[in-house]
């Protein structure tokens, strides 16, 4: 299925659904965003000059660390296939002090928009990309044996392939050229501060130094294979059309999510030192979120159809205490609910990839079986909304601490425990945290 049926057919409901395998809870926000990519996929139907006057609808998320404001950004973005950056607004600084510029998020984006629609190039021409690599694998390896002495080119050829196909030369050693592309690495001063900048002399100037400088090394067919396959896909893929359609990827369905943006929240006047160029980044956010030309590498970029997503806690400050502009370019704000102990076990069992069937993979590649019965989990999430209340609450990242604390003597066992059956019930539950649990000043600094 092509990108633009698969598209089509997300409806906000689908949407809906796809997220709810993914995060628990937190429905007000996966509507809001379900609407908004649908509201772009709507755009795109529309006539030109229609489209260029419809702008994104961009989302500020609120709520406590820990609720899945982020993970609903990332599995939206792979559900569209949409060039994704996350960033963390309290990284940027205002022009003039040191620090990351903010037209650095438009190039991240294209950066990620190259390496997506490499990606899907590469996946298109793969099986061809992958007979022409074991040619060359048969070609190598005639070579380096003089098997065509032994019965004629024709035959021997066709043993080696078939020993290919049949995994019997995977240790064998080939000897293949390939690209040094090192890159040197120089310390440049910018008014943001000091950055480390790749010049790549031979890429700017073929002409002069002749092309990019290669080596030949031997490495096993195993090793071998992966290399040629690349090498073949590069190709049979046009790589000068890559940066145009990366460009417009990122300008017509690119999503940046803009993490902590709380920590800029602030008006000048209210303190010193740390907090003096906060309305600075924000005003310096403002064109970027309204639209702007950002120059890249590849091109200039267009940021007026991005979809931003702002997210975060505003514990101290609050959302009015960002600049009026920038409240403005945020017009649908969503509140996250805290995780409840109900919440968390819904975490701990509905999810197709939770955390305790993660750790029973895991496990189970040392040969150790380990069994989450329901009394185990619900103990584990009573004790994660627990320590949540009694110190920071820091949302479903406590039950990663939790379970690795339970866990953690049948992790250090590993492959001397193997062939043992272990359930995680109630009981054991108990005693792996009763003395944590139990005693706040030990927890504060264990879970």
């Amino acid at each position: 299925m092509s990108r633009a049926l698969r598209q089509a057919d997300l409806s906000p409901r689908k949407i809906v659904a796809e997220l709810d395998r993914h995060v628990v809870g937190q429905g007000k926000a996966k509507r809001a965003v379900a609407i908004a990519l649908r509201e772009r996929w709507r755009r795109q139907c529309l006539a030109p000059d229609v489209a260029r006057e419809i702008t994104p609808k961009n989302i500020l998320m609120i709520g406590p660390t820990g609720v899945g404001k982020t993970e609903i950004a990332r599995r939206i973005s792979r559900l569209t296939d949409a060039p994704f950056v996350k960033v963390e607004a309290s990284k940027f600084t205002e022009v003039g002090y040191v620090g990351r510029d903010v037209d650095s998020i438009a190039r991240d984006l294209v950066d990620a928009a190259i390496r997506l629609v490499k990606e899907e190039r590469r996946g298109r021409v793969l099986d061809r990309a992958a007979a022409a690599a074991e040619e060359k694998l048969v070609e190598l390896l005639a070579s380096a044996q003089a098997t065509e002495a032994a019965g004629g080119v024709l035959e021997g050829r066709d043993r080696i392939r078939r020993d290919l196909k049949d995994g019997k030369l995977e240790a064998r050693e080939v000897e293949i050229e390939v690209a040094d592309e090192r890159t040197p690495q120089i310390s440049v001063m910018t008014p943001q501060g000091v950055e480390e900048m790749g010049i790549d002399l031979p890429g700017m100037m073929p002409g002069l130094f002749g092309g990019p400088k290669k080596r030949r090394v031997k490495l096993p067919v195993s090793d071998a294979r992966p290399l040629l396959v690349d090498r073949e896909a590069d190709a049979l893929t046009d790589e000068a059309t890559v940066p145009p359609e990366a460009i417009r990827r990122a300008e017509e369905s690119g999503i940046v999510f803009l993490d902590e943006i709380d920590k800029i929240a602030g008006r000048e006047g209210k303190g010193g030192g740390p907090d003096v160029s906060r309305e600075g980044v924000q005003r310096d956010l403002l064109p970027l979120v309204e639209g702007t030309s950002v120059k890249t590498k590849h091109g200039m970029v267009k940021t007026d159809h991005v979809l931003f997503i702002a997210a975060g806690a505003f514990h101290v400050s609050r959302p009015s205490d960002l600049i009026p502009e920038l409240q403005g370019r945020f017009p649908i704000r969503v509140s996250l609910d805290a995780l409840s102990e109900a919440d968390f076990v819904r975490i701990l069992t509905e999810p197709e990839h939770s955390l305790p069937k993660q750790a029973a993979q895991l496990l189970a590649a040392d040969g150790v079986e380990v069994v989450f019965p329901e009394d185990g989990l619900a103990e584990i999430a009573a004790a994660a909304a627990e320590v949540n209340g009694n110190l920071e609450n820091i949302g479903a990242r406590r039950l990663h601490t939790i379970l690795e604390t339970v866990l953690e003597e049948i992790s250090f066992a590993g492959p001397d425990a193997a062939g043992a059956r272990i359930v995680i019930d109630r009981a054991y539950v108990r005693r792996a945290l009763q003395e944590l649990v139990r005693n706040r000043d030990l927890s504060r600094f264990v879970l």
